[in-house]
């Protein structure tokens, strides 16, 4: 795991550039750096040694010298892909992944790409034909941002490393925060920084002469299956959740996992050889907020150990001004805080973390899932009447039932954009005060519930999830959290070989009227309590409602949210008012409140304190000077 920075530009003294954009991002690399620098080239690399730590040292080129490459992440199946490499005649020098990379894109150009099982997000300079390559992993699970501003193409693990390159125009795009309320995270290509772009997930691009070119080598469909044996389905997941584990054990460092009270994280606690967990939790070890009793009970079972923190609500505030730095754009996601905590807990003894991220998306475990089942009798009425009693409740206050009515008026193109839905359109309109695009997040998802077809209703939803909701908010957080403490964090779900599996499942093994995840709780269950396999799903639960009723906190955020900035961007006075509701219990306004808030504390960071130190910043220097 690493962190890779770099441009091609005919711009001067490319040497203090390239050092400038590293030491933005040596948090992500602290054990080492390299630099590769070549007329109009400049690469840039930052190591966390994970396998082969004497030689891994990057860049590193072929037998010829004429291809360079700087590469953050971890192939998995490199020994057997190496293998087959050196069987047609390619001379290694190393026992690094990274190697294999370039020798398989000399082999078989972008064909490799598919037979690549791991995380990665790299670039290749081809010096000879003077071409850029670079590509994401299937699932997004390493970022990539790119600008080409300035007749330049700069590139970057993180935004702020590109922020470096001189020229570079830091302006805030605010069709991004249009987008951005509804959605709670960033999910334009364009990113929050006008002018610099995520490559997307399963994509790579080339840069030659000033062209780039994005191509598309992977799209995550869903295949299901009409029926098949359900214990038959239920051994297989087991076999394939043993191997996925097995596979992301490979380091020469130890391993250990986060652990949750939910069934993803459990199951792979009790799969994996290592003995150290890793948990935090919110108010007393009883709350609904705390999960560290749960995994303690856990871990005594297994034979492990668990390491935990309690997070107070002083630590959880003074650490929102970090995390978005670390983030590089606004994500309203409480959870984002809480990893940043138990990473920042796991970092204190190892360099290498398993997580169960990916699990509710591909076997079909998020509550929303039950949707389509649930509204299936009464979407057998005419849409026309259901369309009026829609109506009619639209008007009704906030009584039990409301949202069923409304929400079994639409179809699931019409009502579904992902896990999160901050605010409507027209609440959103209502509220900001800049040049709207009008553009609505259906409108967004639009053309891939078209590429998905005409399969069941929650395959549709699960296909939209794995290309917003967990590029945009699960795997960005869960690798910027970790990098902000010189950690790798592997997650075994999120693993090619188990979706070509999971995209096969029949639906009634996804979700059924009695359980979202239907086959694979069952298979969990055969490892750990049956209490934990059954358990709804939570997420990081964060006491946020709570703490925006408490004087210290509602003042804190009341202040942000009628500051001259925020009133650049928002109409304060409904903003105060979805303050005063949400403290006197009319509504529960947190999630709106702390997705304005998030946006205008990253802002502050970014925009208004030019010179703002993370809070581990004396930690994190001290772990680049031991090396």
């Amino acid at each position: 795991m690493c962190g890779i920075c770099g441009f091609v530009s005919n711009v001067d003294d490319k040497k203090t550039i390239i050092d400038n954009m590293m030491d933005k991002i040596a948090h992500r690399g602290p054990d080492d750096k390299g630099t590769y620098i070549d007329n109009d080239v400049a690469l840039g690399h930052r190591r966390l040694s994970i396998i082969d730590l004497s030689h891994g040292v990057q860049p590193m080129y072929n037998e010829t010298g004429d291809l360079s490459i700087v590469f953050n992440g971890e192939i998995y199946n490199y020994r057997q892909l190496k293998k087959d490499l050196v069987e047609k005649g390619h001379t290694f020098t190393n026992e690094s992944d990274t190697e294999v990379l370039i020798h398989g894109y000399e082999e078989y150009g972008t064909d490799f790409l598919t037979k690549l099982r791991g995380m990665f997000a790299f670039v290749i300079w081809d010096a000879k034909e003077e071409v850029l390559f670079g590509a994401r992993d299937y699932f997004g699970i390493k970022p990539f941002y790119y600008s080409t501003q300035n007749n330049a193409f700069v590139f970057g693990s993180e935004i702020k490393s590109i922020l470096e390159y001189p020229g570079i125009k830091k302006e805030v795009n605010e069709e991004a925060l249009e987008q951005y309320l509804s959605f709670q995270y960033s999910v334009l290509p364009e990113t929050f920084f006008k002018g610099i772009f995520k490559l997307p997930a399963g994509h790579y691009m080339f840069y030659k002469n000033g062209k780039m070119e994005i191509e598309r080598y992977f799209d995550p469909l869903m295949e299901p299956k009409q029926s098949s044996d359900l214990e038959e389905t239920v051994s297989r997941i087991e076999e394939v959740v043993s191997d996925t584990v097995d596979a992301h054990m490979v380091a020469d460092v130890e391993v250990g996992s986060l652990l949750s009270s939910g069934v993803d994280s459990s199951y792979v606690v009790s799969e994996f050889p290592g003995d150290k967990t890793f948990t935090v939790g919110f108010l007393d070890k009883d709350s609904k907020y705390n999960e560290i009793k749960y995994a303690e009970g856990l871990v005594e079972e297994l034979g492990k150990k668990n390491y935990s923190k309690n997070i107070d609500s002083d630590d959880y505030f003074d650490s929102i001004e970090s995390v978005m730095y670390y983030m590089d754009e606004p994500l309203a996601d409480p959870s984002c805080i809480a990893l940043y905590f138990v990473d920042q807990v796991a970092a204190e003894q190892i360099k290498v973390v398993l997580s169960g991220e990916g699990a509710d998306e591909f076997f079909g475990g998020y509550n929303i899932y039950h949707e389509p089942i649930s509204l299936k009798k009464y979407q057998y009425l005419p849409k026309f009447l259901r369309k009026f009693n829609a109506k009619v409740a639209s008007i009704l206050p906030n009584i039990k039932g409301k949202n069923f009515f409304i929400r079994g008026s639409k179809t699931v193109e019409e009502r579904f954009i992902g896990n999160a839905n901050m605010f409507s359109v027209k609440e959103r309109e209502n509220i900001l005060k800049t040049k709207l695009t009008h553009l609505s997040p259906m409108e967004i998802v639009a053309p891939y519930y078209a590429k998905a077809g005409d399969i069941n209703d929650i395959a549709k939803m699960q296909y939209i999830d794995i290309n917003f909701w967990l590029q945009g908010d699960i795997l960005l957080k869960a690798d910027k959290m970790s990098m902000a403490h010189c950690l790798e964090s592997r997650v075994p779900f999120l693993d090619i070989d188990v979706f070509n599996y999971a995209k096969t499942l029949p639906i009634d093994q996804r979700c059924n009227k009695e359980a979202t995840k239907r086959a694979f709780r069952i298979a969990a269950k055969r490892h750990i309590p049956e209490a934990t396999a059954n358990k709804k799903k939570l997420g990081f639960p964060v006491p946020i409602r709570v703490w925006l009723k408490e004087d210290k906190y509602y003042d804190k955020v009341l202040a942000t949210l009628t500051s001259d900035v925020a009133a650049k961007y928002f109409d304060t006075e409904i903003l105060e008012n979805l303050m005063k509701e949400h403290r006197a219990g009319k509504a529960d306004n947190s999630r709106k409140i702390w997705t304005v808030y998030v946006f205008l504390v990253w802002h502050k960071v970014y925009f208004e304190d030019t010179n703002f130190v993370p809070i581990n910043n004396d930690w994190l220097q001290k772990r680049i000077r031991t090396n």
